[in-house]
């Protein structure tokens, strides 16, 4: 009897383990909180009927095996929850220790520890990045318009430089140098990192000029980048379990989110392996983020000084140009009485956002192990943006949905082409379904016979026909989707 008790017992604790990711509970009133966020996700637009949904449905709809979460509050990390599984085939739950890929967030701790340096009088942040380069230097050429790219450049994205983003290295592939990255040349998957347009006239997001920020820090300190970030920005922050060692290390093994396509298949390999460390290769989990998030908001209120300056971190979240600020970007969403900062990630199998209220207390950190993520994180976002109350955050448009003829229904239905991407419409009882990818059909809402969204995008559409009538495509933020039969 007695054992039949205890594994009853175990078997409660393991079911509540895979559904929570954890066992921690928190006082009654936190507790209801994190029950109304998990039940109040919700999308750029609302129409009055079924605008929010709870997280369980859209990790489902949006196959999302993984969710992390921690929210700041009062500039405290107030609670921290996993949710579903860090990896499936090993039945592996998501707990707040699970680690996942920062993606670009690795940008916004790169800044820090470049802004350590300028603070230390090692770097100037308006100095030609060649004084620094000493390993590779900065081949310029006319399209930098004989205008020199600086390190504020680099970090705010307006060094005119060309690499969106890294598709990282599979497990096994044998990985570049710096210097091959940098220049193109195999075993680099990527092209070489280059002037795109003269340096400080327009925001052109470039995860190139942050590895050259890399190449900078380890020719000025003489160390490898992830033990300089070790010493002089994770461990000061009190980040003892994030990384930007790659190859990860494999003593934390265990802790690894396995990383999943958007049809929810493994990575090859779990995960991809990113030697641009600077702006894709930290491993963190939500709540040592919020770690630096909390300092980062102590300092602009002049309250610590743990990593840089109060007049530093001022500087670092003042934008440059547009929202792009020093590694993060900041942006009012009403008045500028409430300010935010934040960075998103995105690598191969993972996507995350850190949000910090410049003004405030308040924030929040969510990392998923899947492709889809970003679809869900800007939700989770309102969801706590709206149980705690933020300012001027969470503004949804407003729309109001109108019936649609069924005869007119019947023209929009077919299969359209966006970027060499099929889109299926079809038509079902009196509404007109929309598939981008997988087996996952959207519903299609009209705000009049033409006008229409969908709340799984932002965006304006609108049905195009011709001068006999006939549909031929939709227009999307601007551009125009084919209709192909």
């Amino acid at each position: 009897m007695k054992k039949n008790l205890l594994l009853l017992f175990i078997v409660t604790i393991l079911n509540t383990i895979i559904l929570n990711g954890q066992t921690k509970k928190y006082p009654a009133d936190i507790e209801e909180k994190i029950r109304l966020v998990e039940n109040s996700l919700a999308g750029w637009v609302q129409t009055g009927t079924n605008d929010t949904w709870t997280l369980a449905e859209e990790m489902k709809k949006f196959n999302i095996n993984g969710v992390s979460i921690a929210v700041i509050h009062n500039y405290k990390i107030e609670w921290a929850r996993g949710y579903g599984y860090a990896d499936v085939s090993k039945k592996r739950p998501v707990t707040e220790k699970t680690l996942f890929q920062a993606a670009s967030i690795s940008k916004s701790l790169n800044s820090v520890g470049v802004l350590k340096l300028v603070q230390d009088k090692k770097l100037d942040l308006n100095t030609d990045i060649n004084k620094y380069l000493v390993t590779w230097k900065f081949p310029y050429d006319e399209k930098s318009n004989s205008k020199l790219i600086t390190l504020a450049n680099l970090l705010s994205h307006t060094a005119g430089l060309t690499i969106h983003g890294f598709p990282g290295y599979a497990k096994g592939e044998v990985l570049p140098t710096l210097p091959q990255i940098l220049d193109g040349q195999k075993p680099a998957n990527t092209e070489a990192v280059r002037s795109s347009a003269e340096p400080g006239k327009s925001v052109d997001y470039s995860g190139g000029g942050i590895t050259v920020s890399q190449m900078i820090v380890m020719d000025i300190t003489h160390q490898p980048y992830d033990i300089f970030m070790k010493n002089n920005v994770l461990d000061p922050l009190g980040m003892t379990s994030s990384s930007f060692a790659q190859p990860p290390e494999e003593k934390k093994e265990k802790l690894f989110a396995t990383g999943y396509r958007a049809d929810g298949k493994e990575v090859p390999g779990k995960y991809h392996i990113y030697p641009e460390q600077a702006a894709a290769g930290l491993w963190t989990n939500p709540v040592d983020l919020c770690r630096y998030i909390i300092e980062t908001q102590l300092s602009w209120q002049g309250k610590s000084s743990k990593m840089l300056t109060p007049e530093m971190t001022r500087l670092r979240l003042t934008p440059i140009m547009e929202d792009a600020a020093l590694g993060t970007f900041v942006n009012s969403r009403v008045t500028d009485s409430f300010k935010y900062f934040n960075h998103n990630g995105g690598n191969e199998g993972f996507q995350c956002t850190a949000i910090g209220c410049r003004d405030s207390g308040e924030g929040v950190v969510i990392m998923t192990n899947s492709d889809n993520g970003s679809k869900i994180y800007e939700e989770i976002a309102n969801s706590v943006a709206t149980v705690y109350k933020w300012k001027d955050y969470y503004i949804p448009e407003i729309k109001k949905v109108v019936n649609v003829q069924g005869s007119i229904l019947e023209k929009y239905a077919g299969k359209y082409n966006l970027n060499g991407t099929t889109i299926t419409i079809k038509k079902e009882d009196n509404g007109l379904l929309l598939n981008v990818y997988g087996d996952a059909f959207w519903n299609v809402y009209f705000t009049s016979d033409s006008d229409f969204f969908i709340r799984e995008y932002r965006g304006f559409l609108r049905f195009k026909t011709d001068k006999d009538n006939k549909v031929i495509g939709f227009n999307f933020n601007g551009g125009t989707v084919k209709k192909i039969e």
